[in-house]
């Protein structure tokens, strides 16, 4: 089993539930399953990753009774993505070596204030280095609400962030 993507499902389920006890639980319940259900699952080429973060996804929703997450998204929200977009790898970075003491207080302040099926989304993939299509698989959406969702969060974060973009000198479109 992959023990070393406990930072990782951690730092996700830190994120769901906002409250380090409860991500710990999470975290421990995630592990519990997957240990249990280790032998009648086939990892194939995607590996551990995508399975831990589907596994604590849907025990975080089971936990809440969310049964229905979400209203519809609205047309005017999905954006079209070329299919080169779709299987392009993420942004992702060495987490590992990343001061997240240095991060923005403001950065941190508007990826927490987004809604949750925004921020989730956004963490997966831009964090946790998800493709599109491993996010949707997470998460149990469709492919172009994984696509309106992201493009949704970064539109939201370029709203709050303009000033802060202005402040490092980055040219904002």
């Amino acid at each position: 089993m992959a023990l070393a993507e406990m930072d990782a499902v951690y730092r996700m389920a830190m994120h769901l539930s906002r409250h380090p006890d409860e991500a710990s639980d999470l975290m421990q319940e995630t592990y519990l399953k997957a240990f249990k259900a280790e032998g009648r699952f086939q990892l194939g080429e995607k590996g551990v990753r995508p399975w831990l973060f589907k596994i604590l996804h849907n025990t975080f929703y089971t936990r809440y009774q969310k049964k229905k997450r979400e209203p519809t998204i609205p047309d005017e929200y999905i954006h079209e993505s070329t299919p080169s977009e779709v299987d392009a790898p993420p942004p992702a970075w060495d987490l590992e070596h990343m001061d997240w003491q240095q991060v923005d207080d403001r950065l941190k302040q508007a990826i927490d204030e987004l809604p949750d099926q925004y921020r989730e989304v956004l963490l997966l993939w831009a964090v946790e280095g998800l493709k599109y299509r491993e996010v949707g698989e997470v998460l149990d959406v469709p492919l172009g609400t994984v696509m309106s969702r992201l493009y949704r969060a970064r539109g939201i974060l370029s709203e709050k962030l303009a000033g802060l973009a202005e402040e490092q000198g980055i040219a904002v479109n």
